[in-house]
């Protein structure tokens, strides 16, 4: 009998070469149902996880929860059961006036400013995504017509610390810091992808992501309209997309 992961709960005959990742739970059967036969696996800690097929290849769906610790276990354990190809399918919040709510971000690389990756390689390596899957998730973005953009992403560990960062000791840092990011060209603000490069650069997996923008607070402080959007299925459709053109080149 096959023994199941300690965290994720699942085993090897339940594993696929790709694996899809949002963070919510809640999210993991609306993207399944985009794959054909999709099928339930199970629900352990924040970890659910369905399978489904992109042209008769297996992929996993399944959530990693919220930030960097149970995104490093995810794929820590994924890779045990055979997992070679990550796509995480989030959301993010806006840091260019450009950036508008219902944009697709395609992280290139992502700004270590959180806890989990220093655990795993020092501060000088570079978070960054496989070019080949953040290619693909370009190319379906394209082909589907959808709006995106492609670059940087800042990782982070505290939600409050972004959004109310002058009630926080440490509010002048984070204030300067978001200041210095956003001068340099950084796209959105999100808490998985910098652990998710890391772990995977390490395990030699490869990883990539694609993540809707919901607002953009920067827009607001600019007096622009600044919409919300919280429908991923632009993300999903992405991703799935992705997949398929990854397989030809792979």
């Amino acid at each position: 009998m096959l023994q199941p992961t300690y965290q994720i709960g699942l085993t090897r005959a339940q594993g696929a070469r790709y694996a899809i990742l949002p963070g919510d739970p809640g999210r993991v059967e609306t993207i399944a149902q985009a794959l054909d036969r999709p099928e339930y696996l199970g629900s352990h800690r924040e970890y659910t996880a369905w399978r489904g097929e992109v042209d008769g290849e297996p992929v996993l769906v399944m959530s990693t929860g919220m930030g960097g610790p149970s995104t490093a276990i995810a794929v820590e354990e994924l890779k045990q059961i055979g997992t070679e190809c990550l796509i995480r399918l989030g959301t993010c919040g806006g840091m260019q006036l450009e950036v508008r709510a219902g944009d697709l971000i395609i992280a290139q690389a992502a700004i270590r400013m959180e806890g989990t990756s220093k655990e795993y390689l020092p501060v000088e390596y570079p978070a960054v995504a496989d070019f080949t899957l953040t290619g693909a998730l370009a190319e379906a973005a394209r082909t589907l017509a959808l709006p995106y953009h492609i670059g940087v992403v800042q990782s982070k560990d505290s939600f409050y610390g972004q959004h109310d960062p002058g009630r926080m000791p440490v509010g002048p840092e984070l204030t300067a810091k978001w200041n210095a990011w956003r001068m340099g060209g950084c796209l959105a603000s999100e808490m998985e992808c910098a652990a998710l490069f890391t772990v995977a650069a390490v395990l030699r997996m490869r990883a990539a992501a694609v993540l809707l923008t919901v607002w953009n607070q920067e827009r607001a402080n600019a007096g622009l309209p600044d919409e919300h959007d919280f429908d991923t299925d632009r993300a999903i459709r992405a991703a799935v997309e992705a997949i398929r053109i990854d397989r030809r080149r792979v």
